[in-house]
């Protein structure tokens, strides 16, 4: 397993020190995804270090929130970069190999503002729109090389995204999950699990919302 990271060394060495203590095998990689080819060159040494590429998780994101008539051009093409293009990127690349192997499965973050928009995220809003339509599209197109497409939108994680959301927004948010709690990592990882196991063998093109009920 590869761990990718741009600027945060320390956590994914972490995460690389987890899946070691359960007895796997993983290394971490500096790349930012936003660039064309060095999204390229991290699945080319994914491959090459180990063989094969079997699963590829679209991960990276970042958020500029502003009122669309307040929002700057480069926190507009910096979500975009990161968020959609950082997909294409990424999954252009595994998918020279998947089709080659005819296997594999690329699993795509989306998120429910992709879904149901979020007022002051008009870009993050639109870039995970758009890995939802990317999602069915490429699913359409790798489906005959035996090789699954699939996205998961989660609501309100408690990661470090979520962290600095002013405390009135927290509890607002709230109200409105009818289970009540902001959902963990392990919610959203658990889903990626299964899409990524051979239960989810006959599932592609399709987006699993993982957010409590809110957008219920």
């Amino acid at each position: 397993m590869a761990v990718n990271y741009v600027h945060n060394a320390a956590a994914a060495e972490a995460v690389v020190s987890e899946i070691a203590a359960a007895g796997g095998e993983a290394l971490a990689l500096e790349a930012d995804v936003s660039d064309y080819a060095a999204g390229e060159r991290l699945v080319e040494a994914v491959a090459e270090r180990f063989g094969r590429l079997d699963i590829l998780v679209n991960n990276a994101g970042i958020t500029r929130d502003a009122l669309l008539l307040r929002m700057k051009e480069q926190e507009w093409d910096e979500v975009l970069q990161t968020n959609l293009k950082g997909m294409f990127n990424c999954s252009r690349a595994a998918a020279r190999i998947m089709v080659r192997q005819r296997s594999g499965r690329i699993i795509n973050v989306a998120s429910v503002a992709g879904i149901s928009g979020n007022a002051g995220q008009a870009n993050y809003a639109a870039a995970k729109a758009g890995v939802i339509g990317f999602t069915k599209v490429v699913a359409k197109e790798l489906g005959s090389r035996g090789i699954t497409v699939n996205a998961i939108a989660p609501g309100y994680i408690t990661t470090d995204m979520t962290a600095d959301l002013p405390e009135k927004l927290k509890a607002m948010v709230l109200e409105r999950v009818p289970l009540g709690r902001f959902g963990e990592p392990e919610d959203v990882a658990q889903v990626a699990l299964f899409l990524a196991s051979p239960a989810a063998g006959y599932i592609t093109g399709q987006t699993i919302v993982v957010d409590g009920g809110l957008t219920a």
